[in-house]
C-alpha cells in the first residue's frame, strides 16, 4: 500500500507540463493528521489560476478495482478529463489521438491521492492499478453520448510501445480492451469546430476566405441560425464547438431609429448575444463578437482606447455597446470593435467609383473622420487572435494610417480610378441629411480607434488607404 508518510503533506498545488499538448500533471495540496488526510481534488479557482482549463465538469466517475494489474483503456473520447486517485496508485498512459502533428505522442506516470493529471478531449487514457482496492476517479465536462465521435487504442500497440510495470499477458484486461485496433488503423478525434454566424454578409464571405482550408469551420447563415430565434440555445450540439464567431448584425443605423427598427436591433445585436454569451459560457467556448465605434459618441479629440467608457447616442450604438457587455459574460471572449467596414458587393467605395465614372459630382459629408476596415483584413485580425490567443477582452482592429473623413476617402477613390478629386464637395453631416424624409441616426463625429492594443498582440494592421488602392484594382 502506498505509504501517505511520502506525501508532501501542505505543500502548494503546482502544475507540471508533458510532451502532449494540454495534457498537464498537477501536485495536489493533501493535509494530513492521525486521523488521515484531507485534499481538495479539485478547486476550480486556484487550478485555474496555476494554468489547469476552466473546463466546465458536469459528471463524476468512480472506478473502483480490486486487484492489482487491473488495465483499461486506451480511451479517447471527445471530452476532457481530470482524473486523480482517491485510495491507491496506479501507472497511467495516456496517448494523445487527436489529428495533428502530435498524433501517437505517449506520456506515461505514476498517479496516488497526492497527484492528478487533466486530459484534454481526444487523448487516450488508460491506466494499470499497482495497488488493490484502488479508487480512480474522474470528472468529465460532457455526458456520454453514443453519436459522440470515440478513438481506441490497442493496449499492447508496438508503435507507442508502453512499458506496463505489469505485463498485459498477466494483467487483467477486458476482451474488448484487448481487441482494439493498432495506431495506424485509429481514426484521429478531429478537434472542436469553429462556426462563424452571418456567414452570407460582407464580413462573413471574408471569413469564409480566410479559413477556407480549414475543414472544422462551418458557416451559418441567417437562414440556418438565427440570432433572435428562441431555438438557438437547442440549435447545435454545442459542446462539438470550440469558437463561435458572431459575424451577424442588424446593421441598419438609420431604421434602428424608428420603432420597428429598434426592437430588431435589440434583438439581434444585445438579446441574440446575450444567448451566445450563455452558451459560450456554459461549453467552454471562445465567442468572437464584431463590435463597432457606434459604442461612442465620437466627441473625444484622440483615438478611442479599448478601456474608454461607452457613450453611445443612437440606438444602433446603444445596442452594440449592449452586445459588447453581454459577450464580455464569456469567460472566452474576445469583443472585436471595427469602424468603416468595406467588403465585397454594394459600398461607398463601389458608389463613388460608379459616380465619377458616370460624371457625377457627388457632395460628401466631411465632419466625420475614421479609417476603413476592409473585411479582409478584418477577417485576418480576427483569425490572428484565435491563433495567437491573447488575453481575452476588446481588441480595436480597424485599418492603419492617416485619418480621413469620408469626403476625403471619396476624392482618393476618385484619384486612384483616374477622376477630379475636385469634383467631390464636402458638406456638413447636417448639410447632407437635410433633406431626408425618414429617421436619421446620429453619428460619431470621430471614429478612430487607437490601434495600440492588437498591435501588441503581434497583429499589423494594413495601412487603408494602401488597402483601398488594392481594393479598387480588384
Amino acid at each position: 500500500m502506498t505509504d501517505p508518510s511520502s506525501w508532501e503533506f501542505g505543500k502548494a498545488p503546482s502544475l507540471v507540463g508533458t510532451v502532449i499538448p494540454g495534457l498537464v500533471v498537477m501536485e495536489l495540496a493533501v493535509h494530513g493528521d492521525a486521523r488521515g488526510w484531507f485534499k481538495e481534488n479539485w478547486q476550480r479557482e486556484k487550478m485555474t489560476a496555476l494554468g489547469v482549463p476552466d473546463f466546465h465538469p458536469v459528471q463524476n466517475n468512480i472506478s473502483f478495482n480490486d486487484a492489482i494489474g487491473t488495465t483499461r483503456g486506451i480511451h479517447a473520447e471527445p471530452w476532457d478529463k481530470w482524473v486523480s486517485v482517491a485510495t491507491g496508485r496506479i501507472f497511467g498512459a495516456w496517448v494523445d489521438l487527436r489529428e495533428g502533428p502530435t498524433f501517437g505522442a505517449v506520456y506515461t506516470a505514476e498517479l496516488d491521492p497526492s497527484r492528478a493529471i487533466f486530459v484534454p478531449r481526444g487523448v487516450g487514457n488508460s491506466y494499470q492499478t499497482l495497488e488493490p482496492d484502488t479508487a480512480y476517479t474522474y470528472l468529465v465536462n460532457d455526458h456520454w453520448s453514443p453519436n459522440a465521435a470515440y478513438s481506441f487504442l490497442n493496449l499492447g500497440d508496438e508503435t507507442v510501445a508502453i512499458d506496463w510495470p505489469i505485463p498485459l499477458a498477466d494483467a487483467e484486461v477486458s476482451a474488448k480492451d484487448r481487441a482494439h485496433p493498432r495506431l495506424t488503423e485509429v481514426e484521429p478525434i478531429a478537434q472542436r469546430k469553429f462556426l462563424v454566424l452571418g456567414a452570407d454578409g460582407q464580413l462573413g464571405r471574408s471569413l469564409r476566405a480566410e479559413f477556407s482550408a480549414a475543414s472544422h469551420v462551418e458557416y451559418a447563415t441567417r437562414d440556418d441560425l438565427d440570432l433572435t430565434s428562441p431555438n438557438l440555445l437547442s440549435a447545435r450540439r454545442w459542446r462539438d464547438y470550440e469558437v463561435i464567431i458572431n459575424a451577424a448584425a442588424y446593421t441598419a443605423v438609420d431604421a434602428a431609429e424608428s420603432p420597428k427598427g429598434r426592437r430588431a436591433a435589440w434583438a439581434a445585436n444585445a438579446a441574440g448575444v446575450a444567448v451566445l454569451a450563455r452558451i459560450a459560457a456554459e461549453h467552454g467556448i471562445t465567442l468572437v463578437h464584431v463590435s463597432s465605434d457606434y459604442v461612442f459618441d465620437g466627441t473625444l479629440d484622440r483615438p478611442y482606447r479599448e478601456d474608454d467608457p461607452v457613450c453611445p447616442v443612437g440606438v444602433y450604438g446603444q445596442t452594440k455597446a449592449a452586445g459588447e457587455a453581454a459577450a464580455a459574460v464569456a469567460p472566452l471572449h474576445y469583443n472585436v470593435r471595427t469602424s468603416w467596414v468595406i467588403g465585397e458587393g454594394k459600398n461607398f467605395i463601389r458608389t463613388m467609383a460608379s459616380l465619377a465614372e458616370r460624371g457625377i459630382d457627388p457632395q460628401v459629408v466631411e465632419d466625420q473622420v475614421g479609417r476603413l476596415t476592409f473585411t479582409r483584413d478584418l477577417a485576418r485580425g480576427i483569425r490572428h487572435l484565435l491563433s495567437t490567443r491573447p488575453a481575452f477582452g476588446t481588441y480595436n482592429l480597424t485599418g492603419s494610417g492617416v485619418a480621413m473623413s469620408w469626403a476625403d476617402v471619396a476624392r482618393e477613390v476618385f484619384r486612384l480610378t483616374g477622376h477630379d478629386p475636385a469634383r467631390v464637395t464636402g458638406v456638413t453631416t447636417a448639410e447632407y441629411f437635410a433633406s431626408a424624409t425618414g429617421p436619421i441616426a446620429p453619428r460619431p463625429s470621430n471614429s478612430v480607434l487607437d490601434l495600440t492594443r492588437v498591435e501588441q498582440s503581434g497583429f499589423e494592421p494594413a495601412d487603408s488607404q494602401q488597402s483601398l488602392a488594392e481594393y479598387l484594382t480588384r
